[in-house]
């Protein structure tokens, strides 16, 4: 029997053991949470991806169009590293936000559906998405959520905070403060369409938080905040309703005060002068994303060139922002048009 030489068996002991080394710290190092701002062009449709790969999308933006906002949803997913969807939430039933859902079944796997429950807006269209999206959903595994409840991604804590009308009573690990802002807040008529029905979430990662909550109108999100703030402080905020001036109640976004905004505004639908305000004066904030150059409003009530994705007269629409949040709280917006990235360090809370 050939006995190999002492020092090749040292060797190779030695390179082992620093594989293994190596393999292990890799396995341990924290990994990042992702969101992906994805642009459907006026519409809305965010992808979360857990530092495990587990997965949830917010809304499909719209239909049609040849099935464009499927194909930017995947481009988000192949970012990501992912080829599947283990949950889509749909926060309510207007055609930008779930006209997408046939066309993306066609092309990627969902392990479930989620959303608030039967469409409660009487109009025409709304019936017609919501019967799409029914007939496109047949024979997968669907969840109505509500308010309290949890959405199991595999390394965050996903909490349903509104659903169909209603709100959470309380946030785990959350104290509830009085909030100064909502002596000076104007009491907000409650409309009968689908947006205050809106599913809004919450997700933490460790010290991270990230909040949407898909169209909720102002005599909704006041509900959340005033008096007391059940929410506490967040790090991102998704600018509700694409940026409108029915949603972002000042004592709302004042109260979540977010370090970061990212605005799913549309060229000509979103973005308006007033809630563009509200959310830049938010006494925390340090910057806010759009993704496209409000055309509609005065350069006074954009943001600057390089937090847009999509300015005005650029000929490639289709750029979004992709944040990466680690579990002490800090995190980065990287621009996909520039792929200049802001890293916006923890900072206690």
């Amino acid at each position: 029997m050939r006995i190999a030489h002492p020092t090749r068996l040292f060797f190779t002991f030695a390179l082992a053991c620093a594989l293994f080394a190596a393999v292990s710290a890799q396995a341990q190092k924290p990994g990042k949470l992702l969101i992906y701002s994805i642009d459907v062009e006026g519409g809305q449709s965010t992808l979360i991806v857990s530092p495990t790969g587990a997965s949830l999308l917010v809304d499909t933006g719209w239909g049609d169009n040849n099935g464009r906002d499927a194909e930017r949803i995947q481009a988000a997913m192949k970012d990501a590293g992912i080829t599947r969807i283990d949950h889509l939430l749909i926060t309510h039933f207007h055609t930008d936000h779930v006209g997408g859902v046939p066309n993306l079944v066609q092309r990627v796997q969902i392990g479930e559906f989620l959303d608030h429950g039967p469409n409660r807006e009487d109009s025409d269209i709304t019936r017609h998405d919501y019967a799409a999206y029914l007939k496109a959903i047949a024979g997968h595994p669907r969840r109505i959520v509500k308010p309290g409840d949890t959405i199991a991604v595999a390394g965050l804590d996903v909490l349903v905070l509104t659903a169909d009308g209603e709100h959470i009573a309380s946030v785990p690990d959350v104290k509830p403060e009085v909030n100064s802002a909502c002596a000076g807040e104007p009491k907000w008529e409650l409309d009968a369409s689908e947006n205050p029905r809106s599913v809004g979430i919450l997700v933490r990662y460790g010290k991270f938080r990230f909040l949407d909550m898909g169209d909720l109108t102002k005599a909704k999100e006041i509900l959340l905040v005033c008096p007391m703030n059940l929410i506490g402080q967040v790090d991102l905020f998704l600018v509700s309703h694409h940026g409108m001036d029915w949603s972002n109640a000042a004592a709302f976004v004042d109260a979540i005060a977010p370090r970061a905004a990212i605005m799913p505004n549309g060229a000509h639908k979103g973005g308006s002068p007033d809630a563009w305000q509200t959310v830049h004066d938010s006494p925390r904030l340090e910057d806010l994303y759009m993704l496209h150059t409000a055309e509609g409003s005065d350069a006074a009530h954009n943001s600057a060139e390089a937090l847009i994705a999509n300015p005005k007269g650029n000929a490639h629409d289709g750029y979004y922002f992709k944040v990466e949040a680690s579990s002490d709280g800090s995190f980065s917006v990287t621009n996909t048009r520039t792929w200049q990235t802001k890293t916006y360090p923890a900072k206690s809370w």
